[in-house]
């Protein structure tokens, strides 16, 4: 049940691997070359889940910030993306290029050296350890898994950012109030009634389509000044409705000349139509 003797074992098989794939020609044999990279796969990520519950148990308050993730598209954020990077930092140590252009290859380059060889010696200390102490962090270990988890962390940003676009401040601070507007939405069709608490703790799906067409609605009459305001550019709008301007403008234009009780009829119409 120890960490230090689960990373162990996983180590081996790693490392097992490692020696198959090296001692086969994949061009005489290569679909067990490619058997054998799958299994390197699965066993790389075996190995980095058991080192990250190592150092949430050892370095729980010295680990490096990881706040830069919702900053990422949410398609990356995927349970095996420390895999990936693992993978890719192999890759560009070797030379290849598959993912980014070659510039910003070679400037990611070192940042992949130093990471690997991090992980290296964090496999050789915890393997000792192991075999010695298994039950206990001295110093000396909790230092090397805080460079590595540090390096870890910096081409992780590094990397993602020269793949995608990662998201500005701005742009997560205008997610943040579509967040605050769907919560005021909802609070306020509760207190019309247009939705029922049992719905929500439901997970009716109608919800799906009702919430997002009330916030639509909410955001161009009943909090003008937020996220869906058309005082501001479309440059200025988050990327969610900004492709929209001028179909919410033509939107508002027809709300404004609504009566009180023919909004509450659309609305409430919102809240039943497919």
């Amino acid at each position: 049940p120890r960490l230090l003797s689960q990373f162990f074992f996983a180590d081996e098989r790693m490392t097992r691997v490692v020696a198959e794939i090296n001692g086969l020609d994949a061009e005489l044999d290569p679909q067990q070359y490619l058997v054998l990279l799958n299994q390197l796969h699965l066993s790389q990520a075996h190995l980095l889940a058991i080192l990250e519950r190592i150092m949430e148990e050892c370095i729980p308050t010295q680990r490096h910030s990881r706040d830069y993730l919702v900053k990422f598209p949410e398609d990356l954020l995927v349970d095996n993306l420390g895999n990936h990077m693992l993978f890719a930092a192999e890759c560009l140590l070797a030379g290849t290029f598959l993912e980014v252009e070659e510039a910003d290859g070679a400037q990611l380059r070192p940042q992949a050296r130093n990471l690997l060889c991090s992980l290296e010696l964090v496999r050789t200390v915890l393997r000792e350890q192991s075999l010695s102490q298994p039950g206990s962090y001295p110093e000396p270990v909790r230092a090397v898994l805080v460079q590595f988890d540090r390096l870890f962390a910096e081409f992780e940003l590094s990397y993602v950012s020269s793949l995608v676009a990662v998201k500005s401040p701005e742009e997560i601070y205008r997610q943040q109030e579509i967040i605050v507007l769907f919560c005021e939405t909802v609070e306020r069709a509760l207190c019309l009634g247009y939705l029922t608490q049992e719905m929500i703790d439901g997970y009716e799906p109608l919800l799906m389509f009702t919430i997002p067409r009330l916030a639509i609605i909410s955001g161009l009459l009943i909090y003008p000044e937020g996220p869906l305001s058309l005082e501001q550019s479309p440059e200025q709008m988050s990327r969610v409705f900004s492709p929209f301007y001028n179909l919410l403008k033509k939107i508002r234009d027809l709300l404004r000349v609504l009566s009180e009780e023919e909004l509450c009829l659309l609305e409430r119409s919102l809240c039943t139509a497919e």
